[in-house]
């Protein structure tokens, strides 16, 4: 549990952009249509008394589920994770990870006003469910349950839908039902079941519809199948998981960037994007790079009309780490209205005094982009 920062204690309205939570290991069983009941995402006892990840009526390929016992292990130490290991999932869920009422506790402890809600254990299954059917049921699944889990905060927790990138329609379908339900925006894999980039015309209904409902749709780093991790590139890496945490940004970055080559942004001039834990003091080299480069020859291979910075201001937000001490300073050249900040709540590759490392982050900005940095920019785009 984060301590409130007493630098912070004047501002009402910082809105944590990328909050996580542990669903109970029965929340598709209970939320997934009839017919696919048995083929539902759940947790299961073997034989040997030991759980594990089960999809679509099979063991996890990838996921032995003691990893996701230390998906609520946010500041524990090298032993306390290995003590984690030897819980089962329910009990390593650590205060206001499973229980909203518990969470909404935790947000008046720490002086956050309101979390955008985003999965655990439903950042796992894309990797592996080729099936589209199934795909888009586990999808219903969640959304159904988290607008339900949220429902009793008084606004404090706000659900965002997961959305499947199986085909353009069942997306567009999907992303109006969770929204007429209750949820605020969408959020996509940094890949998609079909290979395809997320901008690819047969997506087109889909980003219509973000466009017409006038809800942001959010690039979420997930667990990626081993053909389209973007960080694979050596053979015998042993231990590298440090080392793959560092570079799990460039998947949500590279499935932003396609969004300019396609010219979604040209296509779809109201439509909002967010990119989320992928940092973000990388955004101003990044702007001056695809301009850059759009002004050569090689712009005339994309879908663009402006410079990619053009489309950015307009129509692209960024979500910041509170450990990012250089953000501070490039914010103002980016636009500071372009940043949310967020916890990343429960999960254990982020430092648990996020409170501190906020006040601390904001403390060289002006008011006006400390404001925006902390909640009102979030509250703008999400329209809290």
């Amino acid at each position: 549990m984060a301590n409130p920062s007493p630098k912070l204690a004047d501002y009402k309205n910082i809105i944590d952009a990328d909050g996580h939570m542990l669903e109970p290991p029965d929340a598709w069983e209970k939320y997934i249509d009839p017919k696919f009941r048995e083929r539902a995402l759940r947790i299961r006892v073997s034989s040997d008394g030991k759980e594990y990840l089960e999809l679509d009526g099979r063991p996890s390929k990838f996921f032995n589920i003691k990893a996701l016992t230390l998906l609520g292990g946010m500041g524990n130490n090298a032993d306390e994770m290995a003590t984690r290991l030897n819980m089962t999932y329910k009990e390593s869920a650590q205060f206001g990870t499973m229980d909203a009422k518990e969470r909404v506790k935790l947000l008046d402890h720490e002086n956050i006003h309101i979390a955008l809600m985003y999965p655990s254990v439903g950042l796992t299954w894309e990797c592996e469910v080729e099936d589209h059917e199934l795909a888009n049921a586990y999808s219903r699944a969640y959304n159904r349950w988290i607008v339900d889990w949220c429902s009793d905060s008084g606004g404090r927790l706000v659900p965002i839908a997961h959305i499947a990138m199986t085909d353009g329609p069942s997306a567009a379908a999907e992303l109006e039902r969770a929204v007429n339900a209750g949820c605020k925006g969408g959020f996509v894999a940094p890949f998609t079941i079909t290979n395809k980039p997320h901008a690819h015309p047969d997506y087109n209904a889909f980003w219509a519809k973000a466009q017409e409902l006038d809800v942001p749709i959010s690039i979420h780093p997930m667990a990626e199948p081993p053909t389209k991790r973007v960080y694979r590139r050596f053979k015998e890496m042993k231990g590298a998981d440090w080392y793959h945490n560092v570079l799990g940004g460039q998947g949500p970055q590279q499935a932003l960037f396609v969004l300019f080559h396609y010219g979604l942004f040209e296509k779809f001039p109201k439509v909002k994007v967010v990119l989320l834990e992928s940092s973000a003091g990388w955004a101003g080299a990044a702007l001056d790079r695809m301009d850059t480069t759009f002004e050569t020859a090689l712009g005339k291979g994309t879908s663009m009309k402006e410079k990619p910075s053009f489309y950015f201001k307009r129509q692209c937000w960024v979500s910041g780490d509170p450990d990012e001490k250089a953000l501070a300073y490039i914010v103002d050249y980016v636009g500071n209205d372009k940043f949310f900040w967020a916890s990343d709540f429960p999960h254990f590759d982020h430092p648990a005094d996020y409170m501190n490392m906020l006040a601390t982050l904001v403390t060289p900005m002006s008011e006006t982009a400390r404001r925006n940095l902390l909640g009102d920019s979030c509250a703008r785009v999400y329209k809290l």
